[in-house]
């Protein structure tokens, strides 16, 4: 069994964010007076990730590891910030 290329991991991981982050959740529901940071930026910046690394892949560029570890890294510090904001719930260790 082969190891998957970082093209297809890259594209699962968008997909995964993709259906968890709230992109188009109201802006009453994701901006608040106690929130940590800026949750509004925050998902605009991992968006805006995406919709670059989807026109980069529709022309044929493939991610390298490096690549895929940074943008791997924004979502996970991205998804924390939202659990802290109580925009997603945490996810249990098992």
């Amino acid at each position: 069994m082969s190891k998957p290329s970082c093209e297809q991991v890259l594209q699962e991981v968008i997909a995964k964010v993709k259906a968890e982050f709230p992109f188009h959740a109201p802006e009453s529901s994701i901006c608040s007076d106690h929130c940590e940071v800026c949750t509004k930026k925050l998902l605009e910046l991992v968006e805006m990730e995406i919709i670059g690394w989807q026109t980069r892949l529709d022309q044929g560029d493939k991610p390298n590891f490096a690549e895929l570890n940074q943008f791997v890294k924004l979502c996970k510090n991205v998804r924390r910030a939202l659990v802290r904001n109580g925009l997603l719930v945490k996810k249990s260790s098992n």
